[in-house]
């Protein structure tokens, strides 16, 4: 019986000799894993292959092939490791098959000029948002394993295309001994924002590649929640690409998302 909350299977993975894990049913969505998921075992792995801790700096994905629930392994490998910069890849298997291949560059601060952020940081309140089981019928199982509001449009199914989405997120699961994996998941919860122009389900649409950039060490957010604005930018001939800002609660601006999406009419 494979361990249910996300903890629990990125540490199977840790501790494993073999770079395996597993996961049920509930972390799917329609044929595959929740794509943070699928992406934290490859970050895991290549996180686990450093010969010290290093702040990530960008994660790049590619999710080659639906990724079904059972038993995964990870071929993790170092392709160059320098004096502040180390840059690795990720294979996840299922089946004998490559489902996602991942890469990340890990790197040590150095002293350099600083230029902050120029995004504003003006979140609307939880407590006038839309929590996820309001809406769980039209949602995916995976988000009963965490908390959020819907602040803003972009809802999936909601009859009107809406460009934007904005909302609250965090783990149910305690994530605190992994700082990297609690945020590219978070990342990576924001559905295909061209579903919000839909009435209703299903409408299959799932990301192809996904870049991630780490403007702090993920080990440097504050607070268990974030604050996720996403946008729309083109959708056309079944892909869209969308792109998206994580800020932590404190309005520290963490990560910057970008993914090419396909969908099914």
């Amino acid at each position: 019986m494979p361990a249910s909350d996300i903890h629990s299977i990125l540490t199977a993975l840790e501790r494993s000799g073999s770079n395996t894990t597993s996961f049920g049913e509930n972390w799917s969505q329609g044929r595959s894993a929740f794509g943070g998921l699928a992406s934290c075992f490859a970050v895991t792995a290549m996180r686990h292959l450093l010969n010290s801790p290093q702040p990530i700096r960008s994660l790049m994905v590619s999710f080659i092939a639906p990724l079904p629930p059972g038993e995964i392994s990870v071929d993790a490998r170092i392709h160059r490791q320098g004096r502040n910069v180390t840059q690795a890849s990720a294979d996840v298997i299922s089946n004998g098959t490559i489902c996602l291949q991942a890469m990340a560059v890990f790197g040590n601060p150095r002293a350099a000029l600083k230029v902050s952020p120029d995004y504003v940081f003006q979140p609307r309140p939880r407590d006038q948002g839309l929590a996820f089981e309001a809406n769980a019928e039209r949602l995916p199982n995976f988000l009963q394993y965490f908390d959020g509001y819907w602040v803003g449009g972009g809802q999936p199914f909601a009859g009107k295309l809406d460009r934007q989405l904005t909302m609250w997120v965090r783990h149910r699961a305690e994530m605190t001994s992994m700082p990297v994996e609690r945020l590219v998941t978070i990342a990576d919860i924001p559905p295909p924002l061209i579903l919000s122009h839909y009435h209703k389900p299903p409408v299959p649409a799932s990301s192809l590649t996904w870049s991630l950039e780490f403007v702090i060490p993920p080990e440097d957010a504050i607070g268990d929640w974030f604050y996720l604005e996403y946008y729309l930018e083109a959708a056309a001939d079944g892909y869209t690409q969308q792109a998206g800002k994580v800020w932590d609660e404190s309005g520290q601006l963490c990560a910057l998302s970008r993914q090419c999406m396909v969908y099914f009419e």
